[in-house]
């Protein structure tokens, strides 16, 4: 049974702290679900609140340039989040007591009729079958024309 853990624990897992084993398959649960890099951002908005609002109040200037700076730095943490998105929720799983490469797999396995469906459409469109690509062979190379 996947144990959620409770708002407080929650809170610190989102700031990097560790889970006891009791939640070890919710970590997975929340590192491969369908929606997991929206949770990704979620817990990223955790982190950066706090220094967002303490940066906007505390600084002595005007409120539209506290505001333009606040944004500024949400957008740059908003940015590394993403891009060590996938690095980040690995981490998370392997901190749970999995092996690296886990979530990923995970993941991979609870879509693989999806990839394998979008392949084939893919293949369908843009692919010509062999026997088709046999008969365009005698087209001569481009650049070989006679003047």
């Amino acid at each position: 049974m996947v144990r959620r853990p409770n708002p407080v624990r929650w809170v610190g897992y989102a700031f990097g702290a560790g889970l006891p084993a009791a939640h070890r398959e919710w970590v997975l649960f929340d590192v491969s679900t369908r929606t997991w890099p929206l949770r990704h951002l979620v817990r990223t908005t955790v982190q950066l609140g706090p220094i967002l609002l303490a940066l906007y109040l505390l600084l002595p200037m005007e409120p539209w340039i506290r505001l333009g700076a606040v944004l500024a730095g949400a957008l740059l943490g908003y940015f590394y989040s993403a891009v060590y998105m996938y690095e980040a929720v690995e981490h998370r799983a392997v901190k749970a007591g999995y092996p690296r490469g886990t979530a990923a797999a995970t993941r991979a396995a609870a879509h693989s009729g999806d990839i394998a469906a979008r392949e084939q459409r893919y293949a369908e469109r843009w692919r010509k079958p062999a026997a088709e690509t046999a008969d365009d062979d005698h087209s001569e190379p481009f650049g070989s024309g006679t003047r």
